[in-house]
């Protein structure tokens, strides 16, 4: 039995993915010898939230509590650190493999009503591997007889080579970025042009430390806005792109994963739907009517 339970392998020619059962995360990408994750192996648990499906919200709730159509609702604290909820309820449940073909996946999970989220969701996440691209598809449908907050977001680690963050051009398409607090829930809005964190002109990253929500992004003519990381010498490159489902991408060089030794080795490029805190602030929060559907596209194109 491995921690991550039940693998799924995917391939379109040279190109190749593994997701897994607990979670349904992507556990590796690879363009043939090219680790285009920095994943996980099958014997490992997943830490830092390495490829993790972040439902039925991305990133924190201040405390684990909010309050929504008049109701008070506490979630089960599990950034102890800093006293937040984080990143959902279904990183560690099981997910049913619905559909495995040569390069296609779909699993699905129900997500039951619990305290602090009395709420009935029916998931479900298809990875798709075409050329050099991968495509994911989020759907989540409100299943109960009640109004529910929703938001959704994934958390894959990308990498254009065995070193550092540091060597890698980054280019980020967004105008704005929040602030954050200590506690890392942010506070409030600021223009990228001046700071450190301006990323719009591709440039190296460097020493910058980014754990950062940007928005504002600026999106081509197909609804589409895309971050791109490029190894200095050009010869491979990454695009996280999402639809306008996601309106936030959150970016970190990951200065806190874990074994220490990991740490810069890969850039997570996470598409939300909604910032940190939207349970609390109702900033981008979607609320699904009983038999409401949603659905989400992002994804991951390689060049090299």
């Amino acid at each position: 039995m491995l921690p991550s339970g039940e693998q799924n392998n995917i391939r379109r020619e040279s190109f190749a993915a593994t997701t897994v059962e607990v979670g349904a995360g992507l556990r590796t990408l690879a363009a043939g010898d090219w680790e285009v994750l920095d994943g996980y192996s099958s014997d490992e648990m997943c830490r830092d939230g390495r490829g993790q499906i972040l439902l039925p919200w991305p990133n924190r709730v201040d405390g684990g509590r909010y309050t929504f159509e008049g109701a008070t609702y506490q979630l089960p604290i599990n950034e102890v650190p800093y006293g937040n909820a984080i990143h959902g309820l279904v990183r560690w449940v099981n997910w049913r493999t619905t559909e495995l073909t040569g390069n296609r996946v779909t699993q699905a999970h129900r997500l039951y009503p619990s305290p602090g989220y009395p709420f009935t969701l029916d998931l479900s996440v298809t990875y798709t591997l075409s050329g050099q691209d991968l495509q994911v598809t989020l759907r989540a449908t409100n299943v109960g007889p009640l109004p529910c907050p929703f938001g959704a977001g994934q958390h894959p680690y990308v990498r254009v080579g065995p070193g550092l963050v540091n060597d890698a051009l980054l280019q980020v398409p967004a105008r704005t970025i929040y602030r954050y607090d200590k506690r890392l829930i942010p506070r409030d809005k600021l223009s990228v042009a001046g700071t450190p964190l301006d990323f719009r002109t591709a440039r190296l990253i460097g020493e910058t430390q980014i754990n950062m929500d940007y928005t504002d992004l600026e999106r081509g003519g197909d609804g589409r806005a895309g971050v791109m990381v490029r190894a200095p010498d050009g010869t491979r490159s990454v695009e996280v792109w999402m639809d306008e489902a996601f309106k936030h991408v959150t970016i970190y060089t990951g200065e806190t994963v874990y074994p220490p030794e990991r740490r810069r080795h890969g850039l997570a490029v996470e598409p939300m739907t909604c910032p940190p805190n939207a349970f609390v602030s109702g900033e981008d929060l979607l609320v699904l009517q009983p038999g409401d559907a949603w659905s989400g596209r992002w994804g991951i194109t390689v060049v090299e």
